[in-house]
């Protein structure tokens, strides 16, 4: 362990502990030694938005996050956004509405819908496009992900 960090982390609502190298980031650490392979490793520069995961409930691109600092943060990835065995309303309407098609933008896609929704629970079509500006998709035209986002809002809200 010479050199590592031990550091303690909450990951979709279980309590986890890793031993890391200071420069290990936070994708890594989810996908290679917590086994949490949604979040996706697309450009190593931020531009991408596929490595998208909220800590402490603000969406963060974990390509840029040191895994250490996220000790004692709360980290939520695509794979906490279902509640229980069923999907999240964002899930639903991501599949009821299209907003994929190869997938692989999809995670932090989903992860930046939810958190818009978190602080803009009705969002116009612009507010979703500034919402997921961060993250590219190079498949749908974005039009299909924001009809999902607004689905997603619709029904949110519905069950108020």
């Amino acid at each position: 362990m010479a050199g590592k960090i031990h550091i303690s982390l909450t990951v979709n609502g279980k309590e986890r502990e890793a031993n890391v190298q200071p420069r290990r980031l936070l994708v890594h650490l989810l996908r290679e030694d917590l086994g949490l392979t949604g979040t996706h490793v697309g450009c190593d520069t931020t531009h991408c938005g596929a490595c998208t995961v909220m800590l402490n409930g603000k969406a963060v691109k974990s390509c840029t996050v040191l895994a250490v600092q996220a000790d004692g943060a709360e980290v939520l990835t695509v794979e906490g956004l279902a509640e229980g065995e069923e999907l999240s309303a964002v899930q639903r309407a991501f599949i009821a509405k299209h907003g994929l098609q190869c997938g692989y933008c999809t995670p932090g896609m989903l992860i930046a819908a939810h958190a818009l929704l978190q602080n803009n629970p009705d969002p116009t079509d612009e507010e979703i496009r500034d919402g997921i500006s961060g993250n590219l998709c190079r498949c749908t035209g974005y039009t299909k992900i924001i009809d999902s986002v607004r689905y997603a809002a619709k029904i949110k809200n519905a069950h108020k």
